[in-house]
């Protein structure tokens, strides 16, 4: 690795540690050359599968719009960024799992909706209510009930 600061080649990492629940080593390093130190990051470089959509299309995990998905369904809530970081990495970490080059789109919005579920049953109706295309009160109501039931 390049020193950022004077460009040498000879640097020494000085200490590493995992980060992220093991998904990435923090590299602290030391410049042989100039003596700066600085950090650096280091993960694995592992694909997660295409999504097949309601169209046929097919498109590109995109994570960040998983998180803002559910960002928006906890938003207000008592639900802490860690809390959702870690609900994250585990339905990445599934869907690394399957072992598939493609899945359905609908397969993902179930494990956001599950995992919304054990965060908190506000967001996951917030969800539920977006992904599923609640018409009228109706569903709001049967998907509470089914809610209601399994928590009894």
């Amino acid at each position: 690795m390049h020193c950022p600061f004077c460009r040498a080649e000879d640097t020494k990492v000085i200490d590493s540690r995992l980060v992220a629940e093991g998904e990435q080593v923090r590299r602290r390093r030391e410049c042989v050359t100039c003596g700066e130190r600085y950090t650096t990051f280091e993960t694995a470089e592992l694909w997660l599968p295409r999504l097949v959509k309601r169209d046929g299309s097919r498109v590109p995990f995109d994570e960040e719009k998983m998180r803002n998905g559910m960002l928006r369904a906890l938003e207000k809530r008592p639900v802490s960024i860690e809390q959702i970081e870690t609900a994250v990495s585990q339905i990445k970490h599934a869907l690394r799992s399957l072992g598939e080059r493609e899945i359905k789109s609908l397969l993902v919005g179930e494990m956001v909706m599950e995992a919304l579920k054990e965060l908190d049953e506000v967001a996951y109706i917030r969800y539920a209510s977006v992904y599923r295309h609640f018409q009228d009160i109706d569903q709001f109501r049967e998907e509470i009930d089914r809610l209601s039931g399994k928590s009894k």
